[in-house]
């Protein structure tokens, strides 16, 4: 069994609130990952508490490729104006994936009136500029939580509306809004606004009130799929894959959707018309309109060949012969083709 990946989010959180609290500040911080809401928030957490309340006068931010180092270290060494601490945010600079040894070697022995902010998506722990924040300032990697801990961060937000949830529509929730932190939240402010006179939420209130976002978008690629718009289709299942959508259900709903269609195919060369399709394949009339249209530039063996495909990618990844999203690109590559 495959060990249970481990973070030290919540120790290196702590770490910050405690500075925070103490008003003992690091000489920087570098905040990293692939989930944007904790990036922000803990930059906007940090930056609000080191400028202390005043106005931005003492706050520089630095944003993108090709920075001047150069500039930002002059900047570090200018005293801060009728304040205790020049607050410098550099954001996606890519210095910590191609390094910047003029920053990594100011680092050694910074301003101790400055204190920098780095927040980057990737960072590789090789580089000299790592190495130099890891040594004299605080890390913190804000990747996607899991889903006890997304479940812990709901019963939280929530709960401080006063608002009850059960751990079955917690998962409810998650599958059908996905493990966007940024989507999740606001869709938790809509919920909180929908129930404003419940003390619990429940499954139902979620599917009055929640766009069933992650569906959707993997229906809209399916759909790309059968249309033969092979970049849309690829542009949004690398969007679903960075947002960490299980490849189990991708492949299930694009056997679905080459199933329907075979059903849509085989009714339509028999002469069934297109209130029958639909019952058939429990859709409305005007959604079974659209497979009686797509399935035009198919013929019964196309569609037959792709889900044929769906079963063998299914069945070589369980034995180990292929990657699950490989397999899935090699899918929606091939039925996409125009002939």
């Amino acid at each position: 069994m495959a060990a249970k990946k481990t973070t030290d989010y919540p120790v290196k959180q702590r770490q910050i609130n405690e500075d925070i609290a103490n008003g003992s500040f690091k000489p920087c911080y570098l905040i990293y990952g692939d989930e944007g809401y904790l990036r922000l928030q803990n930059r906007d957490k940090l930056s609000k508490a080191l400028l202390g309340g005043g106005d931005k006068m003492n706050l520089q931010h630095y944003e993108g490729a090709n920075l001047n180092p150069l500039e930002i270290i002059d900047m570090a060494e200018t005293l801060p104006f009728f304040a205790e601490r020049r607050v410098i945010i550099i954001e996606n600079s890519g210095f910590f994936k191609v390094g910047c040894p003029e920053l990594a070697d100011y680092l050694k022995s910074p301003s101790d009136t400055t204190v920098f902010l780095f927040v980057e998506s990737a960072v590789d722990k090789r580089k000299d500029m790592y190495k130099a924040v890891h040594k004299i300032g605080l890390d913190i990697s804000c990747d996607t939580p899991d889903e006890q801990m997304l479940g812990k961060w709901i019963v939280s937000r929530l709960g401080a509306e006063k608002k009850r949830i059960s751990p079955r529509a917690i998962a409810y929730f998650i599958n059908r809004v996905g493990t966007d932190m940024s989507n999740m939240a606001n869709e938790m402010e809509k919920l909180i606004c929908y129930c404003i006179d419940k003390d619990e939420i429940t499954e139902a209130d979620i599917d009055a009130i929640c766009a069933n976002w992650l569906t959707s978008r993997i229906f809209e690629m399916t759909d790309a799929i059968v249309q033969k718009n092979q970049k849309k289709a690829m542009d949004i299942y690398y969007e679903l894959i960075a947002l960490k959508t299980a490849p189990e259900q991708i492949l299930a709903l694009i056997s679905r959707q080459f199933n329907l269609l075979l059903i849509t195919k085989e009714m339509s060369e028999t002469g069934h018309p297109q209130n029958a399709i639909a019952s058939a394949l429990s859709l409305p009339p005007f959604i079974a309109s659209k497979y009686i249209g797509w399935v035009k530039g198919y013929t019964r063996d196309d569609i037959k060949a792709s889900l044929d495909m769906c079963l063998e990618s299914d069945a070589a990844v369980k034995s180990g012969k292929l990657d699950h999203t490989i397999s899935i690109e090699m899918i929606i590559i091939k039925a996409s083709s125009r002939k």
